[in-house]
């Protein structure tokens, strides 16, 4: 697809971190599978994807984590 940030790239399937924060909670989740733009490196994650790494978060904000460094696995 057509990146809708840069609107000059195509994405392709790949990897990315993905690096969320809430309050004092930082949570860093490497090789997640997405499309990421050939130009400007933006990415879009599925939905299934998505909520997966919502629950991440979710987990070390309830935990009270203030960094968590995650590797994603499927």
């Amino acid at each position: 697809m057509k990146c809708v940030i840069c609107k000059q790239g195509q994405t392709h399937s790949g990897m990315t971190s993905v690096i969320l924060e809430r309050g004092k909670t930082t949570v860093v989740i490497k090789d997640v599978p997405a499309e990421v733009c050939e130009n400007c490196g933006e990415y879009y994650l599925s939905e299934e994807v998505t909520e997966k790494v919502q629950e991440l978060a979710e987990q070390a904000v309830r935990h009270g984590v203030e960094i968590e460094v995650l590797r994603y696995a499927a």
